[in-house]
């Protein structure tokens, strides 16, 4: 498989290339130079299949034969070692939880992918250090933490906004230490980003052979598909149409979802909610792609002005905007819709979501409106302990402290504070 930049103005890579390079030289995201669909017998015996398995044909053929095959099914069983259920919420609608992993939160799955295929590009390359940067407005630097604590040969440098992730977020990234360096930049996620953006097009820095670990590169992004494959495993035999919602900062995540849906996974409908970060509902409502500076929210993964995915999901359709709005919409929520969704859902269903979840679950509702034969799921893509500044007092419960939390509680937070592009560059010739 190649891969070519969205820019049109960089050379096709491997995957392997791609990984490693996360952004092409011309600052465009790589996208796979074709998408096959599975054959029909796999979808008829899917509810037969391990997670492992369907997860397996879902993406060989977006690595090809850069990973021997057992080693691809190795890394694969390495990242699937936790569960994804479906739970009903009420009558027709359920969630999709994603946050069963080690950091507890969906991004657990990529950045645990991503690392191990780094790991194997870097088996033999002793001297040849890969620094992997990494912007985050909240779960992807604990997950990016996680995934590629102790890696051979990988320096990992997460920048996130100071002030704007949680307590428990904050912690997950800045408490590892090893090869984990956290940078808490004075600004927003936007900011964050834009930073990392220009390191990879500084030439100053190529010797740190940096690579992103945001959904921009491949390895993140593409096994984000495989939520969308065990949710249809385990709602088939109800035999109705399935409309997803998901909650949308970046984009990464509902992007993988429209791979699965190239790849003959039967969905009927994908709904973008968003928070008042609104810069894609506006795009469907008006035409113009006009980006934003991004605004604070409760849900704060959520917080991106400018998300970098959109693009990918633009191709698929061949930037044919009607085409587009027959598969897909995207609706924006105030911090007080959230909320009050948030006590509904508790108060008739007993069910605890935490933000970013109720963002999903609104946009869902609204657009269930349009398929009233379907099921509808919404992603819920971190535990509600992460944001239990938002969730415990909005439903008046105590929520208990998980094993995975309560092992970076009681950890110093190490990190180091800067302000410009010059800071960052300056701190990456130390690492």
């Amino acid at each position: 498989m190649k891969y070519y930049s969205l820019n049109h103005n960089a050379p096709q890579v491997s995957f392997q290339e791609a990984v490693i390079q996360g952004l092409a030289t011309d600052r465009g995201l790589y996208f796979p130079e074709s998408i096959t669909p599975l054959a029909p017998e796999f979808f008829e015996n899917i509810e037969n299949l391990s997670n492992e398995a369907i997860a397996f044909e879902a993406i060989q053929q977006f690595v090809g034969d850069e990973i021997p095959t057992e080693t691809l099914k190795q890394i694969i069983a390495e990242t699937l070692c936790f569960d994804f259920p479906t739970v009903k919420v009420e009558e027709g609608i359920y969630a999709l939880e994603l946050y069963h992993g080690p950091t507890m939160a969906f991004k657990d799955v990529g950045a645990r992918f991503m690392s191990r295929c780094l790991g194997y590009f870097n088996k033999d390359k002793k001297d040849n250090k890969n620094t992997v940067l990494v912007a985050t407005s909240g779960d992807t630097g604990g997950a990016v933490a996680s995934g590629f604590l102790g890696v051979q040969g990988v320096e990992v440098v997460i920048l996130y906004p100071s002030g704007k992730v949680s307590d428990i977020q904050e912690r997950q990234l800045t408490t590892l230490g090893q090869n984990i360096k956290a940078l808490e930049v004075d600004g927003v996620f936007d900011d964050c980003q834009d930073m990392v953006k220009k390191a990879f097009l500084d030439e100053s820095l190529a010797h740190h052979n940096l690579t992103s670990a945001n959904s921009i590169n491949i390895a993140r992004w593409l096994p984000q598909m495989f939520y969308f494959f065990f949710a249809y495993k385990q709602l088939k035999s109800q035999n109705k149409p399935l409309v997803f919602s998901c909650p949308s900062g970046n984009f990464g995540n509902i992007c993988a979802g429209i791979i699965a849906k190239k790849l003959g996974l039967p969905i009927e409908h994908f709904v973008a909610s968003t928070n008042v970060n609104d810069t894609v509902p506006r795009f469907l409502e008006k035409g113009n792609y006009d980006p934003k500076p991004s605004k604070a929210t409760i849900s704060n993964a959520m917080d991106v002005g400018n998300p970098s995915n959109f693009i990918r999901i633009q191709e698929m359709y061949n930037n044919d905007v009607e085409q587009f709005k027959k598969d897909f919409s995207s609706f924006s929520y105030t911090d007080a819709e959230t909320l009050e969704a948030m006590q509904s859902i508790y108060k008739t269903d007993g069910y605890i979501a935490e933000p970013h979840g109720a963002v999903g679950y609104l946009g869902l509702k609204k657009e269930l409106k349009n398929h009233p034969n379907a099921i509808g799921i919404f992603l819920e893509t971190a535990h509600p302990i992460k944001f239990l500044d938002v969730v415990e007092p909005a439903l008046n419960v105590k929520l208990p402290i998980p094993t995975q939390i309560e092992s970076v509680l009681n950890k110093e937070k190490v990190s180091v504070k800067i302000k410009t592009y010059e800071e960052l560059k300056a701190f990456l010739e130390t690492v």
